[in-house]
Order: structure tokens, then C-alpha cells, then sequence
């Protein structure tokens, strides 16, 4: 019989576990290529983004769409509404049956759909057909994020969280330029069918993974213990204060990611050159992630979150007063000046963010994993959509919402913060119950 409970910092059973699944992925993978691996693992949730941001312009003709409609901004929405609602499903399962079982499963369904999606015949077909990409997508987010919480900890975890989100992020850099150069050989559907085949790919990769939860480590799947694990990460002050700051980050994001195509043609006029400045701006979280990993190894995570949070909140005001200044018509050059840091403390914010909520939730990994990645992207994708419906052909919209996810991101971070000693030295661990009493 075993339970679940949460331990001192110092009678911490975890850390023997985690130095034995880092030795096991050490015998099987170099640092560089689980690096890498993890990295295309959490891209696949990107990649069914990014990739296809440039068709956008050829997709609104077949769908009986004007040139200037936001009404594909949903094909962005659902499929992130499926990552949310697809997480709270593999994250336990995951804590269950173990982790590698979990991605096989969620990218089988992450190919098909993307398949079904470069065959849709209308508008609500390719809806229903990104939801579930999305529940398909969510699986390798849970397991990657599992996946390095099962070998790392605290200070460590986050800077091989950072060494992952730079590489990961060289696709968003690249995939709409291989979008855009897929248009030229195809259409728009090629594009889903080359998601597709990323997916597949990267599943065969993932056989050089060994499974980084042992099964004397897993939870058993039973709806009791489930809601048990669930409940010990939704009534942690700390977790969902950092949790609902992700989320504030995220809704700005997701509406950035779907607008962004919009703003640069209708308002900046720059359409032929989307890519470039897309793919500029992701090499600024590519940078930010870099540099983070460096942060880490001389600061606390607590003194890197104080610090970025504090400039996030000054520079989007200053892109709010731009933007009304303006009419919401800025100056490209103004406009991207103060968008790059920002980008950059995203790059900053998010892993540490992450991090943070995961050092006290050791065997819950997974399950914590699921609640942070449904309440963050749900939260996000709903916020990013209220943004992306007000859009009125100016950066007004967004820069509001900038300035509101600032601001509600920074408070929830401070109210965690405030019972951050005490939370970081506990941890969830899975014990024999006549040990536990």
C-alpha cells in the first residue's frame, strides 16, 4: 500500500530516483542529443503552429474568406484548447503507465489529425480537426516536461529546461520559412501533411529514449489517487500563483502568434516579409533562452523572476502609450523595438516559471505537468481569442492585453513568491503507507 505526501527538503526520498534515471538516460544518450531529442519532442506542439502561420493568406480564398478576415484565428485557438483539455488526460496517465507509452499515443494522434486536417473540406471540418491535433499535441508537451522533472531538479532542472527551449525554439525561427517554401512547391495542405511526417519522425527518434519512470515510482490509475495528486497541485499557493502567471504571459502570446500575420501585412504592410520578421523574432527567444541558462547558473530563479517581471511590466506600459500615441498605427521599427524585449523576457520567464512550480511536486511530475499546462494554455488560448476578436486592423488590441497580462502575471508571480521558502522545501513523494504514518 502506498501514499501520497509531501516531505521536509531534508527526509526527501526523490533525489536517489533522480540520480538514477539521469545516469539511465546517460548510458543510452550524450547530454547533446537528449538535449536535442526532448527539444523536438516539446516542438511538435509548436511546429503545428508555426509552420503553417504563412498559408494563412491562401487558406482564406478556399474557405470563401476577404483577404483581411480573422476567421482562420481559430485553426490557432482549438488546436491550443486541445493541448489544454488534452493535458489534465496523458499527464496522469502518464504518472500511470509511464511516460514513453503516453507520447507514442498522443503523436499517433497528433499524425492523423494533422492528415485530417490537409483534407478538410470546410471550415468547421479543419476546426475539429486542429482540436484534436491539439489533444494529440498535448501528450508530448506533458511527457517532455515529465521527462526532464524525472531526471533533474530545482536549479538544474531549469537550466536544462533552457538548454531545451533554445534549441526547441530554433523551429519557430525556421518553420515559417520552410512553410513559406512549401507554398511554393504545394499548397497549403502540404504543410499539414509535412506536420505529419515531423511527428512520425520524431516518435522513431524517441525509441532511443529509455522510460524515465521506473515502476516502483508510478501512481496507480485509479480515479482516487488520481484526484488525490490533482488536489495536492490545485491547493498549492505556490504551484497555481506561478501557474496563473503563466497563463497571464500566454494569453498575450497566443493572441501575438495568431494576429501577427494580420498586423504585419494590414497594418505594417510588410506581408512578403512575414517570415523574416517571425523568424527575427523567435531567434529573440532563441537568444533569451541562451542567456537564461547562463542566469541561472549565477542567480536564483527567485532573483531572475524578481528582476525580469519588474521590466516586462515597464516596457509593455511603454508599448501601451506607443500604441496609444499612435492610434494604434506605430512605427514598425518603434513598434518591434519594444516587442524584442519583451520577446526576450518571455524567454526569461517562462522555464523559470515552469521550474519553479515543478521543484516541490517530485512524483507528481506528470500530474503537475498536466494541471500547469491546462490552466496556462486553456487560460491563454481563451484570453489570446477575447484579444484576437477585438483586432481592428491597429496594435491597440494587443498592447492592451500586453499591459493586462503584465500586470496580472507579475501580482500572481508576488503572491507565490511570498511562500516560496517554504514551498520549495517540500516535496511530493510516493512512500509505503506504514512509512508515511
Amino acid at each position: 500500500m502506498e501514499r501520497l505526501v509531501v516531505l521536509g527538503h531534508a527526509d526527501r526520498h526523490g533525489t536517489h530516483a533522480v540520480n538514477a534515471t539521469r545516469d539511465l538516460i546517460e548510458e543510452r544518450l550524450s547530454r547533446v542529443e537528449f538535449t536535442l531529442l526532448v527539444s523536438m519532442i516539446m516542438a511538435t506542439t509548436a511546429i503545428g503552429v508555426d509552420m503553417m502561420l504563412p498559408a494563412f493568406g491562401d487558406m482564406r480564398p478556399v474557405f470563401g474568406l476577404e483577404a483581411d478576415s480573422n476567421a482562420l484565428a481559430p485553426v490557432v485557438t482549438f488546436y491550443l484548447i486541445g493541448i489544454a483539455l488534452g493535458q489534465p488526460l496523458w499527464g496522469p496517465l502518464s504518472d500511470a503507465i509511464g511516460r514513453k507509452r503516453v507520447l507514442y499515443a498522443g503523436l499517433s494522434v497528433y499524425v492523423v489529425a494533422a492528415i485530417a486536417a490537409a483534407f478538410a473540406p470546410s471550415l468547421v471540418t479543419l476546426f475539429v480537426a486542429r482540436f484534436i491535433a491539439g489533444l494529440g499535441a498535448a501528450s508530448p508537451r506533458v511527457m517532455s516536461l515529465g521527462t526532464v522533472r524525472d531526471a533533474f531538479e530545482g536549479e538544474r532542472m531549469a537550466k536544462v529546461l533552457s538548454y531545451i527551449m533554445a534549441v526547441f525554439l530554433v523551429v519557430p525561427i525556421i518553420a515559417p520559412t520552410i512553410g513559406a517554401g512549401l507554398l511554393v512547391v504545394g499548397d497549403w495542405r502540404t504543410i499539414f501533411i509535412a506536420i505529419a511526417i515531423f511527428g512520425i519522425l520524431v516518435g522513431v527518434w524517441s525509441t532511443r529514449l529509455p522510460e524515465t519512470l521506473p515502476a516502483d515510482g508510478r501512481l496507480p490509475l485509479s480515479f482516487t489517487k488520481l484526484a488525490r495528486a490533482t488536489g495536492l497541485v490545485v491547493r498549492s499557493r505556490f504551484v497555481m500563483g506561478l501557474t496563473v502567471a503563466q497563463t497571464a504571459l500566454f494569453g498575450f502570446f497566443a493572441s501575438y502568434l495568431a494576429s501577427s500575420q494580420l498586423i504585419v501585412d494590414d497594418v505594417f504592410g510588410l506581408e512578403p516579409w512575414f517570415p523574416l520578421i517571425f523568424g527575427a523574432s523567435a531567434a529573440v527567444l532563441g537568444v533569451g533562452m541562451l542567456v537564461n541558462t547562463r542566469l541561472v547558473d549565477r542567480y536564483s530563479l527567485r532573483t531572475i523572476l524578481r528582476g525580469v517581471f519588474v521590466t516586462y511590466v515597464l516596457t509593455a506600459a511603454a508599448i501601451l502609450l506607443l500604441s496609444i500615441a499612435t492610434d494604434g498605427r506605430p512605427s514598425f521599427w518603434w513598434f518591434q523595438l519594444l516587442l524584442t524585449p519583451i520577446l526576450f523576457a518571455h524567454a526569461l520567464l517562462i522555464p523559470n516559471l515552469n521550474s519553479a512550480a515543478l521543484i516541490p511536486m517530485g512524483a507528481l511530475a506528470g500530474t503537475a505537468a498536466a494541471v500547469i499546462g491546462t490552466v496556462s494554455t486553456l487560460g491563454g488560448a481563451l484570453i489570446g481569442a477575447t484579444l484576437d476578436a477585438l483586432y481592428d486592423n491597429t496594435v491597440l488590441p494587443l498592447s492592451v492585453g500586453l499591459m493586462l497580462s503584465a500586470v496580472l502575471g507579475a501580482a500572481m508571480y508576488w503572491w507565490s513568491d511570498r511562500v516560496w521558502d517554504e514551498s520549495v522545501s517540500q516535496d511530493v513523494a510516493v512512500v509505503p503507507a506504514a512509512e508515511a504514518q
